[in-house]
């Protein structure tokens, strides 16, 4: 297998892991708590969904032939607070998500090196991928700590759980060596 394609599917299995990742941060809490915010400079889960999927929606329309930064984005509106409900948090949360996946899924390992830009500034595909694999694992832990501060004691871990490293290093250890994904 070629270094750009098991990059590719590295890449491709990586943001599946952080939509995954958020998606059960966002599935624990309530209607209310995907509103709350701890001052009134701070975000909350839907102002966060909302920005990631206004930065996935305008990088990844036409990513291979427009500048990844739309005339159409208005960046300053994601940090309003316009989600009504959970509901539509989840539909915005989605939709985000495809116009990613529909952009990634059809590339091929001879599109890693060809150049796109952002805001007039070239990249290659690889390198963008990058950027926003970054930018939506930074922003996914925001929510991720914010939903964990919200539930409290309701928490339910995504990782391992406190207390259980132990078990689960044993578990892992008494598997054959193999090469897979972690995920």
């Amino acid at each position: 297998m070629s270094v750009n394609l098991n990059y590719l599917q590295s890449a491709r299995t990586l943001f599946q892991y952080y939509k995954d990742l958020g998606s059960k941060a966002i599935n624990q809490l309530s209607e209310d708590q995907i509103h709350w915010q701890a001052n009134s400079s701070s975000n909350n889960i839907a102002v966060v969904v909302k920005h990631i999927v206004g930065n996935m929606l305008s990088r990844w329309t036409n990513f291979l032939t427009e500048d990844g930064e739309k005339s159409w984005r208005h960046r300053e509106t994601e940090f309003e607070h316009s989600i009504k409900d959970k509901k539509e948090l989840l539909a915005t949360w989605e939709k985000g998500w495809q116009c990613l996946f529909d952009a990634i899924n059809p590339l091929k390992a001879d599109d890693l090196d060809k150049i796109i830009y952002i805001r007039n500034e070239g990249h290659t595909v690889l390198e963008a991928m990058n950027r926003q694999l970054a930018h939506y694992a930074y922003h996914v832990g925001q929510l991720v700590f914010l939903a964990k501060q919200i539930c409290a004691e309701d928490w339910q871990s995504l990782s391992i759980p406190k207390g259980q490293s132990k078990a689960f290093n044993q578990e892992k250890f008494a598997q054959d060596k193999d090469r897979k994904h972690f995920i």
